[in-house]
């Protein structure tokens, strides 16, 4: 029974060692006496025992690494701390077991040595700005020299870009400065803006203003000339009443009459000049003038006939 049990036990054991069940995303390299023998793929898998045994397993999944902050030169002599992460992922579980004794260790000495050497051709502005830039010279870099280490970055991302105290302190000086001009700018702006409305409605109100008395004078001239007109038209229309009415029965005996009359009212208004009366040479006989002035009239319409 005894020897039963242990053979029992024995072949448990052989089965146990024969037998490996791969995690997904997962790979395990096996080696046959100390030589590659292949690679055994996610699930269950039967391998030698005793004689295959796991040398690596590789996680096929992306994988994040921090790269540690160093400290880098600028163009411009400026000290520049700097630390960012890469994503990469195992591609080749073979040439990441071989081609590389620690392929993180080297990545993480690259990505370093690469940084420096970009950021080293920058000045300091520039490498704010140029973020982007950086990120993918280093992704470059690294998937040149990664292809024998079985490993490929995905993306790299710069976290954090520090400068000493005293250059924050000055970058911060001048990022108030700037926002001081472009505020005076956008008040000076505004107030010429300002001004420039003010010129323009007053410009506007002027023109109203003179189109306005423009109107106001044609309007004042037509009304004078339309005076004047209704005034001809009003004497014309009397003129021809006055002559229709010397061409009527007594019309000549009635204007003679009323010529008279302006003729006396005049002289009497001529007598008083300066409160001094002027009076005719014969007093006695003012009949005379009355038919003086009968003379002429009647003189002037036969020599109007």
């Amino acid at each position: 029974m005894e020897i039963a049990l242990a053979l029992v036990i024995v072949v448990l054991i052989i089965i146990a060692k024969g037998v490996r069940v791969v995690p997904q995303q997962h790979a395990w390299v096996i080696e046959r006496l100390g030589r590659l023998h292949g690679v055994l793929a996610p699930g269950l898998n039967l391998v030698i025992p005793f004689v295959d045994r796991v040398a690596y397993k590789h996680i096929l999944k992306e994988v994040p690494l921090d790269v540690p902050s160093q400290v880098c030169i600028t163009k411009d002599n400026t000290q520049l701390a700097v630390d960012g992460v890469l994503y990469f992922q195992v591609t080749d579980p073979r040439l990441a077991s071989y081609g590389s004794s620690d392929y993180i260790a080297a990545i993480t000495q690259l990505a370093q040595t690469t940084l420096r050497s970009l950021i080293g051709r920058m000045e300091l502005d520039k490498t704010f700005e140029e973020r982007d830039h950086i990120n993918r010279g280093v992704v470059e870099v690294l998937n040149e020299a990664s292809l024998n280490w079985g490993v490929k970055v995905l993306r790299y991302e710069i976290k954090d870009l520090t400068p000493p105290k005293e250059i924050l302190h000055s970058m911060q000086a001048q990022i108030t400065a700037e926002r001081e001009k472009r505020a005076l700018i956008a008040s000076s702006e505004g107030r010429m803006q300002e001004q420039i409305n003010i010129a323009t409605g007053e410009r506007e109100a002027a023109v109203r203003e003179s189109e306005g008395e423009k109107l106001a004078a044609i309007n004042r001239a037509q009304g004078e000339a339309e005076a004047v007109k209704l005034v001809a038209e009003a004497t014309a229309k009397a003129l021809y009443m006055v002559a229709q009415a010397t061409q009527a029965p007594g019309g000549m005996q009635a204007v003679n009459l009323k010529v008279a009359e302006k003729y006396v009212d005049a002289f009497g208004n001529l007598a008083k000049t300066n409160n001094t009366l002027i009076v005719p040479s014969n007093m006695a006989d003012i009949s005379s003038l009355v038919a003086s002035a009968m003379t002429v009239v009647k003189t002037q319409s036969g020599e109007a006939k």
